[in-house]
């Protein structure tokens, strides 16, 4: 299965939920790729990081910020069980390349109206992309929500309303998170037990139930 982490708006965290769904699948046994499509190479410098601190490798990075992403990203997944890609922000034509290349497209949104509001040309894309590959499922996952805020609550009510379904589960915004990016490492690997592992476990689980 290809798995894109897409939206056209910055900071909503993309790359912690790919590498971080990535490391899972691979912790589970499964061979899997990780697809940098960002220009800025964020998840390439997590994993070079990781590499710097001596720990074992998880997966396989490669940056891949073409157009011809949906051309050589199905020849990469016959090497892997899982491609994952963390798309770019604001590159439309990166975005569409990406989808095309996709068994399923998720959107991270933060819970904000901001966040909600600015999901439309990521919703229209991928409807674009359905034209052409009616077997692309998309999805959007709340990310970095804090704490059990009203805000909060009011994010999935306002996602109802999007023609696209919203995940059950929801990451939370953690201090671990930061300090993972940071080391090259997994939520898991800082705090096996922790609320923030938990989280991604099960993304990890709905992730793969909404498989194509």
């Amino acid at each position: 299965m290809i798995i894109a982490l897409l939206n056209q708006k910055g900071g909503v965290g993309k790359t912690t939920l790919a590498t971080h769904l990535a490391g899972e699948l691979a912790m589970r046994g499964q061979s899997i790729i990780l697809l940098d499509a960002d220009p800025q190479g964020s998840a390439l410098d997590w994993a070079q990081r990781r590499q710097q601190n001596g720990l074992p490798r998880l997966f396989g990075a490669v940056g891949l910020a073409r157009e011809t992403l949906h051309q050589e990203a199905p020849e990469l997944a016959r090497r892997a069980d899982h491609v994952v890609i963390d798309g770019p922000p604001r590159i439309a034509a990166l975005a569409r390349s990406a989808l095309l290349a996709a068994d399923l497209a998720l959107i991270p949104v933060q819970p904000s109206p901001y966040d909600i509001w600015a999901s439309a040309e990521m919703v229209a894309l991928i409807r674009e992309a359905q034209v052409f590959r009616p077997t692309l499922r998309a999805a959007f996952v709340i990310n970095r929500r804090v704490g059990t805020t009203v805000i909060g609550r009011e994010a999935r009510h306002a996602l109802a309303d999007q023609p696209l379904p919203a995940l059950l589960s929801e990451v939370r915004q953690r201090i671990v998170f930061a300090d993972s990016a940071a080391a090259g490492q997994l939520a898991c690997e800082l705090e096996a037990d922790g609320l923030a592992a938990r989280e991604i476990t099960a993304l990890t689980h709905e992730v793969l139930r909404s498989a194509p």
